[in-house]
């Protein structure tokens, strides 16, 4: 069966957010095509996703660097860094991803990065080998989904945009295959447009959509 991950990062909901509107063309389009396939939804803004704190890093060093075990870490260390595998683990068994984010500040919403990092696990998502770390989800597919109040495509903007742009990195080097993003912008730009550049995107969701289960099919 098919298993899609749908993971959400805007906590306006989805009657104010445009990012999260064109998501859910997105899942009717792949349900249309796919209709047995499996899809859970994330929220990461109501998701309880470990931080990158000091008792984490501290539980990661000593496990991955020092060679203790899991159950010989101090129980506040242990009880985060179990929370951390299995944030990993839930990823790992699904097939496909999606992720719905805005632009903040040139990035995104820092809930990505925190939920990211509690996927870089060696020996789960990723291994060490002679010629470097190579991800181990090879043969999973992941396309984003990011609106943005700004223009950033063939702007002087583009490179300053990281949000897009690193989550593509990081999940490319976990070793996912990741798609096109499907991009909704210049919502501050062009008020009298909101409506038109949304269905746009809605367009596109629905064509990527189709695409990402064509794979399975």
């Amino acid at each position: 069966m098919t298993k899609l991950l749908y993971i959400t990062a805007n906590p306006k909901g989805l009657n104010k957010s445009k990012g999260l509107q064109i998501g859910e063309a997105f899942l009717e389009a792949f349900l249309e095509a796919n209709p047995n396939a499996e899809i859970k939804r994330l929220d990461l803004f109501e998701a309880n996703i470990p931080k990158m704190d000091a008792d984490l890093v501290s539980a990661r060093g000593k496990v991955g660097g020092y060679g203790y075990k899991v159950d010989e870490l101090p129980e506040i260390e242990r009880e985060k860094y179990i929370a951390m595998h299995t944030v990993a683990d839930e990823f790992v068994a699904y097939d496909y991803y999606v992720f719905v984010s805005p632009v903040w500040n040139l990035s995104s919403p820092p809930v990505i990065k925190q939920y990211l990092d509690n996927l870089f696990v060696s020996g789960k998502t990723f291994n060490y080998t002679p010629e470097g770390a190579k991800g181990a989800l090879v043969g999973k597919k992941a396309l984003h989904i990011q609106t943005r109040g700004g223009l950033y495509i063939n702007t002087p903007m583009a490179e300053l945009e990281s949000g897009d742009r690193y989550l593509k990195i990081a999940l490319r080097f976990l070793g996912i295959d990741v798609m096109d993003t499907v991009v909704a912008e210049g919502f501050d730009y062009f008020p009298k447009k909101v409506n038109e550049i949304v269905e746009a995107a809605k367009v596109n969701a629905r064509l990527a959509a189709k695409q990402m289960a064509a794979v399975e099919n």
